[in-house]
């Protein structure tokens, strides 16, 4: 069986993009405002999205069937693997006694929640979206917030917002080594012209993210953090990003921005802080499940080791009936070309499984017997299993919506705005972020027809690919991923949200970012030219 794309399959593309848009309005409209359970909303949006991608689109009901099995096995694996073994790092903290350890250690540094919020959901949710991404900052910082005594809401609204400038650069640079690898462009072409737009944004987003917990005004009373917060983490960014490459700018500014906030509150507190909490002796043993967290994730993405790793045990099945049998037609691609779709079985070399032996580790290390990891493991499976589930569900529909192409009518409409054409490229970014999950996928999706785009309108192709990548993050934090994992990190508690309360946190959040970069990019296209990389 052979298809090939057709983007306008109701001959005006104003049209077509209204139905192919009817998925996603399903899914957030459920979500946001009638209330309906997430993996409710979730199934919804598939059923329709699989009802225009066959009746509409006219796509083979067995491809199109068979390109929601692919997403929803990839939602299992690696994003819900993840999302598991992330949650029980978080469990054997808290059976362990060491979390509430933790909670005072943190509170050490500063006990105002501000400060606490720019420490976790910007600082330590960067190095883990560097580290590792797919949803694991998310799940990591809301359950740490919580832990805190942040409000369940709280902590998932400032973890998904705090998830923003480092997107781009997160998983050891995965999503522009990929937007290279799609384009042909030079990757450190992409990663400094990236550092040129996405450092402003590391700057704000720290005012912002405080502004979004306590009000403008209550922010004022922090500003200063703010400030050294997010100008060393946008300068490291620079820096990585234009002299060294994409691979650890995350994980370098992270750990800048979080030494220099624990510094600077040695010499400068806010009026409003209460009294700390004092020393704890031997309170390292609190960090040992997320040393041993990180330095596993971190070990697992360095190149060579996942290569070694992966040419031992990497698996790829082709997926049945789906797997070159869909072609891309232009202006999507420079010349038509049919689309893999394989199924990949990296256990070993995944974040996932990282996660998980970190996890083992740490808890034989903190004198939890053998038999209770075991049955600890087992009982949050039992926690996360409708969570998972949504997951799947959540990813199926957006494999139907990229294999279908409906996806690429939307950007496609965006793409025929001529002359504001950069203002609307990070837009397209951010769309195909919302819809996938993933930066990564959404430089896949439209990285060749932002190149593509560029050259007809005599605008630099780096500038343009590099947009998709930037305003993608501003999509992040409304993704249905995203928003399902910060409802699952945050949940379990009496003042626990449902995932329709955190998208209508952070929505208009996602969206006044999503304007801001379009701006920014149309300013560097048309008033600083100096700014783009030849």
């Amino acid at each position: 069986m052979h298809w090939t794309h057709n983007y306008d399959p109701l001959g005006h593309l104003i049209l077509s993009s209204l139905v192919a848009a009817v998925p996603v309005v399903v899914l957030l409209g459920l979500l946001a405002f009638w209330h309906v359970r997430a993996q409710i909303a979730a199934l919804a949006g598939l059923i329709a999205a699989l009802g225009i991608a066959v009746l509409v689109y006219h796509m083979p009901a067995p491809l199109a069937g068979m390109a929601a099995v692919n997403g929803a096995l990839f939602g299992l694996f690696p994003i819900g693997w993840i999302v598991l073994n992330a949650m029980f790092v978080y469990n054997l903290s808290v059976e362990t006694g060491q979390f509430a350890v933790l909670q005072r250690q943190i509170a050490g540094v500063s006990s105002d929640r501000r400060i606490q919020a720019l420490l976790i959901a910007f600082s330590f949710g960067a190095f883990i979206e560097g580290a590792a991404g797919f949803g694991a900052p998310v799940a990591i910082t809301g359950a740490l917030m919580i832990g805190l005594g942040f409000k369940p809401l709280e902590a998932a609204k400032l973890a998904l917002i705090g998830n923003t400038a480092p997107v781009a650069f997160g998983s050891l640079g995965t999503p522009l080594t990929t937007l290279a690898d799609i384009t042909g462009l030079d990757l450190l072409s992409l990663s400094a012209m990236v550092g040129r737009q996405l450092p402003l944004f590391s700057l704000i987003v720290p005012f912002w993210l405080v502004a979004a917990q306590v009000g403008w005004r209550g922010m004022l009373g922090v500003w200063p953090a703010c400030f050294v917060t997010g100008a060393c983490f946008g300068v490291m960014q620079f820096v990585m990003s234009n002299f060294h490459g994409p691979w650890l700018v995350d994980i370098v500014s992270a750990v800048v921005a979080m030494a220099a906030l624990v510094l600077f509150m040695k010499v400068w507190k806010p009026k409003t802080e209460t009294t700390k909490e004092p020393a704890i002796p031997g309170a390292w043993k609190a960090w040992l499940p997320w040393i041993f967290l990180t330095a596993f994730v971190f070990l697992w993405g360095i190149p060579q080791v996942k290569t070694g790793l992966n040419s031992l045990f990497n698996r790829e099945i082709e997926v049945p009936l789906l797997h070159k049998a869909i072609e891309k037609v232009p202006p999507v691609v420079m010349h038509a070309e049919v689309e893999k779709a394989v199924f990949k079985f990296n256990a070993l070399s995944a974040t996932g499984t990282a996660a998980m032996l970190a996890g083992m580790l740490a808890g034989l290390c903190l004198g939890l017997k053998p038999a209770r990891l075991i049955k600890l493991y087992f009982e949050t499976i039992w926690k996360l299993r409708v969570s998972l589930l949504t997951i799947s569900l959540m990813l199926a529909l957006g494999y139907v919506t990229r294999y279908s192409g409906t996806d690429t009518t939307m950007g496609l409409m965006m793409a025929s705005t001529g002359w504001l054409f950069p203002f609307f490229s990070p837009i397209i970014g951010w769309l195909g972020v919302a819809l996938t999950g993933s930066d990564t996928s959404s430089n896949v999706l439209f990285g060749n027809l932002q190149q593509v785009t560029a050259n007809q309108l005599h605008l630099s192709p780096v500038h343009m690919a590099a947009a998709n990548s930037s305003g993608g993050v501003m999509g992040k934090m409304i993704d249905a991923q995203s928003i399902v994992v910060a409802s699952v990190a945050t949940g379990g508690h009496p003042e626990s949200p449902d995932a329709g309360t955190v998208l209508r946190s952070v929505f208009w959040h996602s969206i006044a970012l999503a304007l801001l970069m379009g701006l920014l990019v149309m300013a560097q296209a048309y008033g600083m030219p100096w700014m783009i990389v030849k």
